[in-house]
C-alpha cells in the first residue's frame, strides 16, 4: 500500500479513537448535567467531525490516484469500520440519555404544574373543589 494512503488510514483511526473517546466524555456530562461543559465538548466534536470528513475526502483521492488492491487496504479498512460502529453505537446511546432527560424535565415540569394547581384549589359554597384564583376578592 502507499505510504501516503497508509499515513492517511493511521490518521483517520486516531481521530476515530478520539472522536469514541470524546463520545464517552459526552455521554458522562450529559448524565452529570454539566451544560457549559457539553456546550464546549460539543463544539470540539464538530471541529472533529469536520476533520474526520476531510480525511475521508484524502483517502478517497490517495485511493483514486494509487488504486491499492482489496487486500491491500483491507486490514485498515476493517479497523475504522469498526471505530465507526463503536462511534455510532455510542452515539445512539448519547442520544437516549439525552431523550430520557427531556421526557423527566417534562414529568417534573407537569409534577411542578399539578402541585401549583393543587395549591390554588378553593372550594365553593356547596364543597366542590375549584382551582385558580381563592376569591374575587373583599369589595367594600
Amino acid at each position: 500500500m502507499n505510504d501516503g494512503l497508509n499515513k492517511a488510514f493511521v490518521t483517520q483511526q486516531q481521530q476515530l479513537e478520539t472522536l469514541k473517546l470524546t463520545l464517552e466524555a459526552e455521554l458522562s456530562l450529559i448524565s452529570a448535567r454539566n451544560p457549559d461543559a457539553l456546550m464546549k465538548l460539543l463544539e470540539e466534536k464538530e471541529q472533529l467531525l469536520n476533520d474526520i470528513a476531510e480525511q475521508d475526502r484524502t483517502i478517497a483521492n490517495l485511493y483514486q490516484q494509487h488504486q491499492p488492491s482489496n487486500d491491500e487496504i483491507q486490514p485498515a479498512v476493517t479497523i475504522i469500520d469498526e471505530l465507526l460502529n463503536e462511534c455510532r453505537y455510542r452515539t445512539e446511546i448519547n442520544q437516549r440519555a439525552v431523550e430520557q432527560g427531556q421526557l423527566r424535565l417534562a414529568h417534573l415540569r407537569n409534577v411542578i404544574v399539578e402541585s401549583r394547581a393543587k395549591e390554588s384549589m378553593t372550594y365553593d359554597k356547596a364543597g366542590q373543589t375549584h382551582s385558580g384564583k381563592k376569591g374575587k376578592g373583599v369589595s367594600a
